[in-house]
């Protein structure tokens, strides 16, 4: 079967945030990613700025540059548009494809607000594309639903989860991510590390029947660092809570086993407790309790160079055990940021909803996440 043809969005040379380049290029670049996909377009700010991309990242000359996203859109030659840039374009890049009838791979979140994202996908047809909510994915999460299938733990009585989003500090943020102070923009340690998470607890758990919910804003003046890191005397005033504090009583989900469970979820911005896990996550059962700890809340991406542990309490023998995870043979030769990113592509190239006879890979019938 034909490669799958790919545009992407925000793949530059000068980018403050590389995403595009970590999360997404080490896959497309594979050659596993080579036989499911093809890089065929890049979209920038400019068309200067796509060529200066597809130079800098040694991209083949035939792949074709482009300054706008309504030019992107007219290429008949791209089947997936991919979109990397910061939250408040995602629509302005992606909004041409879609009306277009193109499928796109919008990295979370959707748009800057929902009124935005309602407008990005009311009247189109969504569908054939999906939303980047990997979490889901990975194989801790995978994990934790095998073992809850298993029985081991019993009917889930209720879950703990502490997580702090640490690749930033508690009194400063870096200029290249200094939108996050701003609630306008969409993307920040709310929107982004919380909703992550609760995205994929809720996929292993269930989603909320109802829940109680407070955010603060603990420190609304904080101190540039510059690219070097080093924390100057500018400051900024944040609009952005950097506190959130959740719990609810859990639905039904894909089994009943969690239901009427009561989920607690408590988040803050910045390192958390000196020594101590960035991320405590406790699922209590009737016949025992599982602990995840890792150093942050980033499961969707980061956390992995890190030990992540899973163990289990079995309250009839008493005895705490490991339980082991483990990456696929084909993710373990890509860079930890890019596997469950991989993951994704993986399941869509698998399920292809707009190629017309879809192949269907026994192993891989799940979809991926859709809009």
């Amino acid at each position: 079967m034909a490669p799958i043809r790919v545009g992407l969005i925000g793949l530059s040379a000068s980018a403050k945030v590389n995403w595009a380049e970590q999360g997404h290029l080490p896959y497309l670049h594979s050659a596993r990613g080579r036989s499911n996909y093809e890089l065929v377009a890049l979209l920038n700010s400019s068309v200067a700025a796509a060529q200066a991309a597809r130079e800098h990242f040694k991209l083949p000359s035939t792949v074709r540059t482009y300054g706008s996203p309504e030019a992107l859109a007219a290429d008949p030659d791209v089947d997936l548009v991919v979109c990397n840039t910061r939250v408040d374009t995602h629509v302005l890049t992606t909004a041409p494809s879609l009306s277009a009838g193109k499928a796109v791979f919008i990295e979370w979140p959707l748009a800057e607000n929902y009124d935005a994202a309602t407008a990005l996908t009311g009247d189109k047809r969504v569908d054939q594309s999906i939303i980047g909510l990997q979490g889901r994915v990975s194989p801790i999460a995978l994990k934790l639903k095998e073992v809850l299938r298993s029985g081991r733990i019993g009917r889930v009585l209720s879950s703990d989860i502490r997580a702090f989003a640490n690749l930033g500090r508690r009194d400063s943020v870096a200029d290249c991510v200094s939108y996050f102070t701003k609630r306008s923009v969409g993307g920040n340690h709310i929107t982004i590390a919380y909703a992550h998470t609760v995205d994929y607890v809720h996929d292993v758990l269930g989603e909320f029947d109802g829940f109680q919910s407070r955010m603060q804003l603990q420190r609304p003046v904080l101190r540039i660092r510059d690219q070097n890191s080093v924390t100057t005397d500018r400051e900024i005033r944040s609009d952005v809570p950097d506190l959130l504090a959740i719990h609810g009583k859990l639905a039904k989900g894909k089994t009943d086993i969690a239901e009427n469970a009561t989920l607690s979820f408590t988040f803050r911005a910045g390192q958390q407790f000196k020594d101590t896990p960035g991320l405590i996550w406790t699922i209590n059962g009737e016949k025992g309790e599982i602990m995840v700890t890792a150093n942050g809340a980033y499961i969707h991406s980061d956390s992995y160079k890190d030990p992540i542990e899973i163990k289990l309490h079995d309250h009839a023998t008493d005895q705490v055990v490991q339980i082991e995870w483990d990456w696929q043979d084909w993710q373990k030769e890509l860079p930890r940021r890019s596997r469950v990113v991989a993951e994704l592509y993986e399941r869509f190239a698998h399920w292809r909803p707009w190629i017309g006879a879809v192949v269907r890979n026994p192993r891989r019938n799940r979809r991926p996440c859709s809009l």
